[in-house]
């Protein structure tokens, strides 16, 4: 299915739109105590931490960054590669996209990039689409399940005949769904840099708020009359049994 420039235009813009809110809205939700029970004090201390900042600052960076690649995934490559391919929500298990014609049932799994994809995971997405394969064997139609990556490129051993599946990643991904080698290229294309510009002040904004924010849930928590970190405390809350 091929969008015009003006409704791809539009669709990449909203779906951003989503994608800034859900992070900015991260930021604000962000429980500090909740976080801090999951992280390293020994570590913190080992390699030198001796500011309040830097373990705020340094829980929010970590946070924040692993779960944005899934919030991407989830806000704008998954709706866009649903709505180029002309594809449905999947109601089974795994799969993201159903794509059914006369002949054929398209069934595709969208995943960001294909680095943290490790065996035991490909092991389950086969089952998965094992799985959806025998509930559709009545329709009598082709069946070509695709595991695919939004972005990067596969390895020379990134595929294996005891799967059932295909996988695409990057620009094979996008054309495989669109028709059009250069699709890849377009989305990073119509990211308008100004919008891109105008969410980055009000994020910047926002994190230093959080920062301030959770400053001052630490300090009267963790540190000492002097400023400094109360390691033990700290620990103890951390670790100490309840």
């Amino acid at each position: 299915m091929r969008l015009d420039n003006a409704a791809l235009q539009t669709l990449i813009t909203d779906r951003l739109n989503e994608f800034y809110r859900r992070r900015l809205n991260r930021l604000s939700t962000l429980r500090l105590k909740s976080i801090l029970r999951r992280k390293n004090p020994y570590l913190f201390k080992a390699i030198g931490t001796q500011s309040a900042t830097e373990i705020v600052e340094g829980i929010l960076t970590a946070y924040l960054s692993s779960s944005e690649e899934t919030l991407f995934g989830d806000i704008f490559f998954e709706p866009i590669a649903k709505a180029v391919s002309g594809g449905t929500v999947s109601p089974s298990e795994g799969v993201d996209i159903a794509v059914e014609t006369d002949t054929s049932y398209k069934a595709i799994s969208v995943k960001s990039g294909p680095n943290p994809f490790n065996s035991s995971q490909s092991r389950k997405q086969d089952d998965q689409f094992r799985t959806l394969r025998r509930r559709l064997t009545k329709l009598s139609k082709q069946f070509d399940p695709i595991l695919g990556h939004a972005y990067g490129r596969l390895g020379p051993k990134s595929s294996s005949s005891k799967f059932i599946y295909r996988r695409l990643a990057g620009q094979r991904f996008w054309e495989e769904l669109t028709g059009d080698p250069d699709f890849y290229l377009k989305l990073v294309r119509y990211m308008e840099n100004e919008f891109i510009v105008k969410h980055r002040e009000e994020y910047r904004i926002a994190w230093q708020n959080a920062v301030n924010k959770y400053l001052g849930e630490f300090i009267p928590a963790f540190c000492n009359p002097d400023g400094s970190i109360n390691w033990e405390k700290l620990v103890a809350f951390n670790s100490g049994a309840e």
